[in-house]
């Protein structure tokens, strides 16, 4: 019997006609252990966003446009493929009257309502996960414990943050804030943890009131006596008792955000006191980095530009002498990084994709898929590491010996709105969508454009993708100094080829005036680039950009790359 004829059995005893599976856990964080991913486990399907509706007669998978093809080609035989928000559930529901099972834990109420607002369907919280019931799941014993960042290496210790905290608190008249992400949790006690993959992330939760009293909920097992000793003037609670903890808060007004404060917490909540719903505050004190973390952040983009510089001429070398394929790539790759000491760890999946894979936005290399470098493709390989202390994310196109006058028109355009990201005027209102229209500009004069947004935030050795800031065509966030931000345009042909230039940047103020600067230190192929396509700014940054980013690596390359990038870097 296959897993979602298990799971329709179950149907009946719950009195449902569908059930939802997110691929989330219940700390809502961006990538999920192998061991907690609901939704490969019923789908097949590995990106990092998406749910899976499951009927009686029928099975639909969304997923948003980066995943649409991976969607198809890792579930399409068993799944019907929305593309949302081009469509939702409520639009495959319409004028359905169906009940709709899903776990309270794993669902915000934000999220529900968005996806099901416009249907006639009944949503039933069930109190026990549908999976477990059909997932027998492999035990291990995770040892990894949490730790504390030194304050010298963060430029802020958890003290002064608790108390901008708790000062945010009493100006909203509220009694508590309930901090329900892991990734806030972490900022704000200075805590790391190996509970993600990717991210340093301490699975946790916290409760604080407006006294600066703090409630730590996690696997008491994470905490040593080291720890405990760091953090003696927090009351750390095993978090199975979180339920019976808030149960026990009556009569106060508690601040959560219900973007990461799942329907289950909130009801408890709701039942006893007044909530005041708000983006959690520490999302935007987080996003802006002091100049300790700037400085740090800096110093692991250069280790960083050197292991993937390195590489890079290594792939350019060597293509037509061995076999290289996209997995060999993608793991080399990694050898070069882990010869740095302060690499911790990937900062996501790796994206090593030539020719038509290089099409497929989100797209993770496997066996059957996994294709051979050679001469006439185009290589996309994204990536980036964690390191003591920063977080990375860099993509390069490179040519393996590749003379379409078409792709090199289009590279050439994604450079043009990867260059009007980084030259981009500021004034004190400047928003994340306004820079956005200016990335995609050069690729609109001749009707092309990207399907997904120009820039994310990214953590300070926490999440490579953060909020509330992004280059993308809704956010209206005002950039502020000490953010960073990815730059990242391109272009995908589905069966053929993907194109994407990717940097971070921060925003620096100088004179009373901000502007972006560049972290990433890594060369831009110039034999994909249409010279008489670039105005002589355009020409006059890449040679400034390279110019840097050969004073900055040059020391860590041997003879011979020392020669490549001289190259890599010499004036257009």
């Amino acid at each position: 019997m296959n897993k979602i004829t298990k799971l329709r059995k179950l149907f009946n005893n719950y009195k449902i006609d569908g059930y939802i599976v997110p691929k989330n856990d219940e700390f809502f964080g961006e990538y999920v252990k192998e061991s907690k991913d609901n939704l490969k486990f019923i789908s097949n399907f590995s990106g990092s966003y998406g749910f899976a509706l499951i009927l009686k007669k029928d099975n639909y998978l969304f997923v948003d446009g980066r995943y649409t093809l991976q969607a198809k080609i890792q579930s399409g035989k068993t799944f019907k493929i929305i593309t949302i928000p081009k469509k939702i559930p409520s639009n495959i529901l319409k004028g359905k009257k169906l009940s709709i099972g899903f776990d309270p834990k794993l669902y915000t109420e934000l999220t529900i309502n968005n996806l099901f607002k416009k249907s006639d369907c009944q949503l039933i919280p069930l109190n026990e996960n549908l999976i477990n019931k059909i997932w027998i799941r492999k035990s291990y014993n995770d040892k990894s414990k949490f730790y504390k960042l030194n304050d010298k290496d963060v430029g802020q210790s958890s003290i002064s943050k608790i108390k901008k905290l708790s000062k945010i608190l009493k100006e909203n008249k509220a009694d508590f804030q309930f901090v329900s992400a892991s990734e806030n949790v972490a900022w704000l006690l200075n805590l790391r943890g190996a509970d993600s993959e990717f991210t340093p992330i301490p699975n946790s939760y916290l409760i604080l009131n407006n006294n600066k009293n703090i409630y730590f909920f996690c696997d008491l097992k994470k905490v040593d006596k080291k720890l405990k000793k760091n953090l003696s003037n927090i009351k750390i609670i095993n978090i199975k008792y979180i339920e019976k903890f808030m149960q026990k808060v009556k009569n106060k007004t508690v601040q959560l955000d219900s973007s990461s404060c799942s329907i289950f917490f909130k009801n408890i909540i709701k039942k006893n006191n007044i909530i005041i719903e708000k983006k959690d505050p520490i999302y935007f004190l987080k996003a802006i980095k002091n100049k300790t973390e700037i400085n740090n952040t800096i110093k692991a983009h250069i280790h960083d530009g050197a292991a993937l510089t390195k590489f890079l001429f290594w792939v350019k070398n060597n293509f037509k002498k061995k076999v290289i394929t996209e997995i060999s790539a993608q793991n080399k790759l990694l050898q070069f990084r882990k010869n740095n000491k302060t690499f911790k760890s990937l900062s996501f999946p790796t994206i090593s994709g030539s020719g038509p894979n290089g099409a497929i936005i989100h797209y993770k290399a496997n066996k059957e898929s996994n294709r051979i470098l050679k001469k006439g493709d185009i290589y996309l390989v994204d990536s980036g590491g964690q390191y003591n202390f920063g977080t990375t994310d860099v993509t390069r196109t490179i040519s393996l010996n590749n003379n379409q006058s078409r792709i090199k028109n289009i590279f050439t355009r994604v450079l043009k709105g990867h260059i009007a990201v980084a030259n981009y005027k500021f004034n004190k209102n400047t928003n994340g969508s306004e820079i956005d229209y200016a990335a995609r500009k050069p690729l609109k004069k001749i009707n092309l454009d990207y399907n997904h947004g120009t820039g994310h935030g990214v953590g300070y050795f926490l999440n490579v993708h953060e909020g509330p800031h992004a280059i993308s065509k809704g956010n209206k966030i005002k950039f502020k100094e000490g953010m960073i931000v990815s730059n990242e345009p391109g272009y995908y042909e589905k069966g053929k080829f993907g194109i994407r230039i990717e940097n971070l940047i921060t925003i620096k103020k100088t004179k009373k005036k901000f502007q972006f600067e560049n972290l990433t230190l890594a060369p831009i192929d110039k034999s994909l680039i249409e010279k008489r396509l670039l105005l002589k700014s355009e020409i006059n940054w890449l040679n400034n950009y390279h110019s840097k980013v050969f004073n900055s690596l040059k020391k860590f390359m041997n003879k011979l790359e020392l020669i490549e990038l001289k190259k890599a870097c010499s004036n257009i």
